[in-house]
């Protein structure tokens, strides 16, 4: 029996325009051609996940239900677009306070590989942040990729040398494309 296969998505710089601290509706803006690639990737089997950090809960900026309207939000634009995302995860605490999901913590992962049954082995992480990368890595993800939308040019230049097998894309419609061609059924 196959188990279920995921792409966990970062929020900010991938899923949707990367703005400083986002908090506000009116400011949620998608990622040009999301819409499609991710009906693509549910028709191919994937289940998605959104795996965010939001530290400005933890900084003072803005509150939890300021961020659960945004993603009552998200959840009601992609369910127009027939997409459905399983579960959003968040993680509100600031850089310097405890915290059990924080990327790049794997834990996130784990509890949705153990919610929903999902195969992290053959699932993937997308993200603009070396954390991104670094939670699908310490969680055994097949693959992590990296986008260069939000903070994606930066962290290529950045971390250029740990990156080496990071395959490195434009942006998320890009990424998942690239995950579809990886699981193509082979030829016989």
């Amino acid at each position: 029996m196959n188990l279920p296969r995921a792409i966990f998505l970062d929020r900010d710089g991938v899923l949707i325009e990367e703005h400083d601290y986002l908090h506000r509706i009116e400011d949620v803006v998608f990622t040009p051609g999301a819409f499609p690639a991710l009906r693509r990737a549910a028709a191919a089997g994937f289940q998605f996940f959104i795996v965010t950090n939001q530290s400005g809960v933890g900084r003072g900026y803005f509150t939890l239900a300021e961020v659960e309207r945004v993603h009552q939000h998200l959840l009601a634009e992609l369910a127009r677009q027939g997409i459905g995302i399983r579960k959003i995860y968040v993680a509100p605490e600031a850089p310097d306070q405890p915290s059990r999901g924080r990327k790049p913590s794997p834990q996130f992962l784990f509890e949705a590989r153990d919610e929903f049954g999902l195969d992290l082995a053959q699932s993937y992480f997308i993200g603009d942040k070396l954390s991104d990368l670094e939670c699908g890595w310490n969680a055994g993800v097949r693959q992590s990729l990296l986008v260069r939308t939000g903070h994606g040019r930066e962290t290529e230049r950045q971390y250029d040398a740990r990156l080496r097998a990071c395959p490195i894309l434009n942006d998320l419609p890009a990424a998942l494309e690239w995950i579809l061609a990886q699981n193509q059924p082979s030829a016989s």
